[in-house]
């Protein structure tokens, strides 16, 4: 049985079966000119290069442009007179605000279970992570106050590579730990200031 691949958004996605890809196919979320790959072929195509995929295609006619819509019967008559072309205005020259506009943020419901997250003066959307928090898990153990922040990734590599190493790269999670809590990482793994 072979095995499809396929190169989207996020990457080389599969292995998948040809039932799958057909699946996706029909979705819209492989197209003619979507990178495939099977076991079996040399490099990778497009999929209307394909023809196990150009014939599943050609059967959800994807890729075809749509049929337009059918024409007026001549006896119709239209049920108002076209209007005739609008010449569209053309805008006053810029003009700076007198005052400026405070930024809007999206207002998240009052449910209970919900952040509303705070602004700080500089228009920032404020972390509801602690930097001091942050910094001690980091030092007491290694990778945790990186995930704390957001930094998965990060911090589950700081957490291997310490026990891996049997405590020698602790040193780099000690460093970190200070970096943190002299505030050189300003910013959680979302975006937001970190509260002090």
């Amino acid at each position: 049985m072979a095995e499809w691949y396929y190169i989207g958004h996020y990457g080389q996605l599969g292995p998948l079966t040809l039932e799958q890809m057909e699946e996706l196919i029909e979705a819209g979320v492989v197209q003619g000119d979507t990178y495939v790959w099977r076991t079996g072929m040399s490099q990778w195509q497009f999929g209307k290069s394909v023809p196990e995929i150009a014939s599943i295609m050609a059967r959800h006619q994807v890729g075809r442009p749509p049929e337009p819509p059918p024409s007026p019967s001549p006896l119709s008559t239209p049920s108002a007179p076209p209007r005739p072309y609008e010449i569209p205005s053309i805008p006053a020259p810029y003009s700076a605000p007198s005052a400026p506009i405070a930024p809007s943020f999206p207002s998240y419901p009052s449910v209970p279970g919900y952040y509303e997250p705070a602004i700080s003066p500089y228009g920032e959307v404020m972390s509801d992570r602690s930097r001091l928090a942050a910094g001690i898990l980091q030092l007491v153990l290694p990778g945790v106050g990186r995930m704390y922040l957001g930094y998965a990734a990060q911090g589950v590599l700081q957490l291997i590579l310490c026990f891996c190493s049997g405590g020698l790269l602790w040193i780099w999670s000690l460093i970190d730990g200070i970096l943190i809590l002299t505030g050189s990482v300003k910013l959680d793994g979302y975006g937001r200031r970190l509260r002090d």
